[in-house]
């Protein structure tokens, strides 16, 4: 389940390019991130996190959701 970039919010800044471990990403003609390699992501959500306009959004697969941190959960402690 790759990530899901919303093209209304996003302002083509690269920082989910730039900010994936595992290079998921790359720029389509318009300057918008695509998802080049959607079977290589790990969900580890520091696109989410790092994204300054909300644009990304995860689906996180069930085994994968017992390790998985919610940006909104972030610093609440």
């Amino acid at each position: 389940m790759p990530p899901i970039i919303e093209k209304a919010k996003c302002v083509k800044c690269g920082v989910c390019a730039d900010i994936c471990p595992l290079d998921v990403f790359e720029t389509d003609a318009e300057g918008y991130p695509t998802v080049k390699y959607p079977f290589e992501c790990w969900h580890c959500n520091s696109c989410v996190i790092d994204c300054t306009k909300e644009a990304i959004r995860l689906r996180v697969p069930l085994p994968s959701s017992l390790l998985f941190i919610d940006k909104t959960e972030i610093g609440k402690q």
